[in-house]
């Protein structure tokens, strides 16, 4: 059985998106059947700030990010780890892409249960099978190929994976 916690900790989400619980649950059942994995995580959907915070106390890098990633040591009750997206970096990279931000957001939900699992893209061969698992996860909820609309770098540079 899979459950996925969501908290909203800035209205921010849910101004932009009223049904963001929905899209961001459906985006991590869909990466975790996309990997044939059952799993349990969390979901925090916050603001830049806290997501800064985060960044600086757990990577050393002190400026907001899209997503950060939580893996979670190997455990009985199937808790893969923790995920914390950031509103304002999310609705900018969206913006700048021209595309809509429920997409953006069910990819970097995507991308970042993809790293819990331990999917990672430091080398190319690495990024064509974890981009492969995206793209096929985002076509099952309709949404196009986002490597192919925006710079490889643009999508793929900064998900402050953890």
């Amino acid at each position: 059985m899979i459950t996925i916690d969501l908290e909203v900790e800035d209205e921010a989400w849910l101004l932009s998106l009223p049904n963001v619980e929905s899209l961001a649950q459906t985006a991590a059942r869909a990466a975790l059947a996309e990997a044939g994995r059952e799993a349990n995580l969390v979901i925090l959907l916050t603001g830049d700030g806290e997501v800064r915070d985060l960044n600086l106390r757990f990577r050393a890098q002190d400026k907001a990010t899209n997503v950060l990633s939580f893996p979670a040591p190997e455990n009985p009750e199937g808790h893969l780890g923790d995920l914390a997206l950031a509103h304002g970096v999310c609705l900018r990279e969206a913006l700048a892409q021209d595309k809509p931000l429920a997409h953006h957001l069910q990819h970097l939900v995507m991308h970042g249960v993809l790293h819990l699992i331990g999917y990672d893209h430091e080398t190319d061969a690495e990024a064509l099978i974890m981009e492969d698992l995206e793209r096929a996860a985002l076509a099952g909820l309709g949404i196009g190929d986002p490597y192919a609309e925006a710079p490889e770098a643009a999508e793929r540079g900064d998900d402050g994976k953890s």
